[in-house]
């Protein structure tokens, strides 16, 4: 699909990040994808984005939408050309844009589903929540800026978790033709993350027994990022085959 690039503001994102199964997560994935790993896990999460002023490159920043959006993710790694791709899998999205989920899919890379948002946030606190019109998907997460991940979680670093993130810009969604996955690049000015200490979290997606069993699954870390110049750049689809996601 030919897309324009679109320009923006990234007024704050949240990465909600779980340590899974690879097993576990190898199950929900559709050919070509298979799990990343970190040490001997998965990474799966959820990207909770407020963005602002977007709008094809070139036009005035007072032109812009703003919307509030949520992106369930896994990241992945699949075989192109004899070369071995990193990225990530995005089996849902949702938006508080009307625009985004008419044209999603269509006119735009990747389904957009409506939903509810709720924002409350400071200098150093974060509490976003969201409830889908369809009812598939609720999410709530609340935390405050801190200065270190969980000593429990995966990346072992500020660094090696940011690191992890920035490289996969990269992600395929499920479009509206089964099997065929739209590709969206992300590409920022400046990448900067702040870990963000969680005090609550809850996902349907993740607390999901049937997807998920007992154990496979844990909240890893949070990490913040705000105020960040941004554009997306639509990419080629991936073919595959697809499995039942949640559509």
């Amino acid at each position: 699909m030919q897309v324009p690039v679109m320009a923006g503001v990234i007024a704050r994102r949240v990465l909600v990040n779980y340590r899974v199964a690879p097993d576990v997560l190898a199950r929900l994935l559709p050919p070509p994808f298979r799990p990343q790993l970190v040490g001997e896990w998965g990474v799966a999460g959820i990207c909770l984005i407020g963005l602002r002023a977007v709008r094809p490159r070139g036009l005035p920043a007072a032109v812009g939408l703003a919307s509030e959006n949520a992106a369930h993710r896994v990241a992945v790694e699949w075989d192109e050309r004899g070369a071995t791709r990193r990225g990530v899998y995005i089996p849902r999205r949702d938006t508080s844009s009307r625009v985004n989920a008419a044209v999603g899919g269509r006119l735009f890379p990747g389904v957009h589903h409506r939903a509810c948002f709720t924002v409350h946030e400071s200098a150093d606190r974060v509490a976003v929540s969201l409830v889908s019109d369809d009812g598939r998907t609720r999410v709530a997460v609340e935390g405050r800026v801190s200065a270190a991940l969980p000593a429990d979680s995966v990346f072992g670093s500020l660094p090696a978790a940011s690191a992890f993130f920035e490289h996969g810009a990269l992600g395929y969604s499920a479009g509206r033709t089964p099997g065929v996955y739209d590709g969206l690049e992300l590409r920022t000015t400046a990448w900067r993350v702040a870990p963000l200490t969680v005090e609550r979290v809850a996902s349907s997606f993740f607390e999901d027994p049937e997807a998920f069993p007992a154990g496979s699954a844990a909240f890893d870390c949070a990490l913040l990022m705000r105020d960040v110049a941004h554009e997306w750049h639509a990419r080629g689809a991936l073919a595959g085959s697809s499995p039942d996601l949640r559509e």
